[in-house]
């Protein structure tokens, strides 16, 4: 195996601590889009009239563009080089978000989303490729992936606390102007601190993986979006995923049979990677599904202000932050089987006490059941994809990290439409049978789009809030939307607790290290 520019240029040096501080920041500035978003929604209900299914596409118009071009883009990190991608991605970004600052509809955001998408799929992966080519040594590269992973949970917290006080103070889109100037931060001392990177022997361009794998993940990450409104088993959205299925396949016989190919399928087999990409897969599921709620019921259900929303959300952040650094180093005494497969049912013990959780929940309860969550999830996702990287051959790396990606990129938003489902259905049948008020059939339709829209609409009635009407349209919209969320957090749950299973059966301990890769045994 030969050694590529950065492992030459920062093994045993401090400066590798530097460049992860640098890529650390990279990943933060996009990942902050995605929690920021979440605390937004309510705002984007009042301001721009934006429905449930607007929120939706809102919140997965980022993953879908992401999910469809991160594996490419991870490819051609390797094979271009990984401080130019990062450099690039940062700039997209960045232009992006100032643009959807300026939106004056839900459709204008959902493309300048879109874009934001195009960015963060290209600086994912270079961002853990670089580290996991800096850092060669395991239990190093365990603490350096530990602190990457706790950069989400940082974002976590910083995303609605930040998001939160520039709605409190400024119009909803100072949210997403004010990530361009970070962008620009991050894109200089990428520019000045990050070594340059790239396969040494990066083979020719894989065209056909390319297309087949941009097309193959668009279409099933759209069908997944697309499902909650037009039905899951509608022709629609069996179509879709029969297109999705086929073209997805098509991708790994074309892979399997090219002699240079994008993506080594064959790393499937390995049950160390295949097994960690399937847990981060079911941690960022219910993850992302609880994120689209929670923003909304302390806002609408709560009645807290979006900066008082973000302050609240420190706790799992927090947790993330602490136990993803502390779960990759258990991983490396103990094992990824037992630290993954812990971390998935901490999380299914959280979402099931969460579950539990009424408009009269203590905060201090609230605070308890996000710090067990958080715990599971970084107990989970970083020893995951520490589990995954150590797989990879480093000169590889941006393709595995790609696929890390995806895989939470693909969780996060089957989360979104899934969870995101199951609770619209059982908010909007809680307005089945509200004849005996007297509520127009109009202000029935729009109340049921969203919580925020039947407050609204009570207090728009003749006599307000107060009258039989506002008060018959506030009580199916209370009783709706604890319902929903209430199955929401179960699904969550049931999902959780099959992963652990499965994580627990299937992902092997340790990987064995020998001279020229890492390659896999059981045990």
């Amino acid at each position: 195996m030969t050694p590529d520019g950065a492992r030459s240029a920062a093994t045993g040096t401090p400066r590798r601590w530097l460049v992860l501080g640098v890529l650390c920041l990279a990943v933060f500035t996009t990942m902050v889009d995605t929690s920021i978003v979440n605390v937004a929604l309510p705002s984007l209900v009042r301001e721009l009239g934006a429905s449930t299914h607007d929120l939706l596409w809102i919140v997965d118009s980022y993953n879908l563009v992401f999910a469809s071009l991160v594996l490419a883009a991870g490819s051609l990190s390797d094979r271009y080089g990984r401080k130019g991608a990062l450099i690039l991605g940062l700039a997209v970004f960045g232009l992006a978000s100032a643009a959807g600052s300026m939106g004056s509809d839900s459709t204008q955001l959902v493309v300048a989303r879109s874009v934001m998408g195009v960015g963060a799929a290209i600086v994912f992966p270079a961002t853990l490729s670089i580290i996991t080519n800096v850092f060669t040594d395991r239990t190093e590269r365990a603490t350096a992936i530990g602190v990457w992973g706790a950069t989400t949970g940082l974002a976590v917290a910083f995303g609605p606390i930040t998001g939160g006080w520039l709605l409190e103070h400024f119009w909803w889109g100072s949210i997403f102007l004010a990530m361009a100037p970070v962008a620009l931060v991050a894109l200089v001392l990428v520019a000045l601190a990050v070594p340059t990177s790239r396969d040494p022997a990066a083979p020719r361009l894989d065209q056909r993986g390319f297309f087949l794998s941009i097309t193959g993940l668009g279409a099933l990450v759209f069908t997944i979006i697309e499902a909650p409104g037009v039905g899951w088993t509608s022709p629609r959205t069996l179509l879709g995923f029969a297109v999705a299925a086929v073209i997805i396949t098509l991708f790994v016989v074309v892979e399997h049979r090219t002699e240079e190919p994008m993506l080594d399928v064959s790393l499937f087999k390995n049950a160390r990677f295949s097994a960690a990409s399937g847990s981060v897969a079911v941690a960022f599921f219910a993850l992302f599904g609880f994120m689209f709620l929670v923003a909304q019921y302390m806002q609408f259900a709560l009645g807290y202000s979006p900066f008082s929303t973000g302050i609240r959300t420190l706790p799992v952040a927090m947790a993330v932050g602490v136990t993803s650094v502390i779960g990759t180093q258990l991983a490396v005494r103990l094992g990824n089987k037992l630290v993954v497969a812990s971390g998935l049912s901490v999380m299914t013990i959280g979402f099931l006490w969460i579950s539990t959780d009424l408009a009269t929940t203590p905060y201090l309860t609230i605070a308890a059941q996000m710090v067990v969550m958080g715990i599971g999830i970084g107990l989970t996702s970083a020893p995951a994809t520490e589990a995954i990287m150590g797989v990879v051959p480093p000169e590889k790396a941006g393709v595995g990290s790609a696929v890390n990606d995806a895989t939470r990129e693909l969780g996060g938003t089957l989360g979104v439409a899934v969870i995101g489902s199951v609770f619209v259905s059982l908010y909007a049948a809680s307005f089945d049978d509200l004849s005996a008020a007297r509520v127009p059939e109009e202000a029935v339709s729009v109340a049921q789009e969203s919580i925020g829209a039947a407050q609204a609409i009570a207090n728009g009635v003749p006599g307000g809030a107060m009258s039989d009407a506002g008060q018959a349209i506030l009580q199916a919209a209370n009783t709706g939307f604890f319902d929903g969320f209430a199955a929401g957090c179960l699904v969550a749950a049931g999902v959780t607790f099959l992963g652990a299973i499965a994580a627990g059966i299937l992902l092997p301990a340790r990987p064995i290290v020998h001279a020229a890769d890492l390659v896999e045994v059981t045990g």
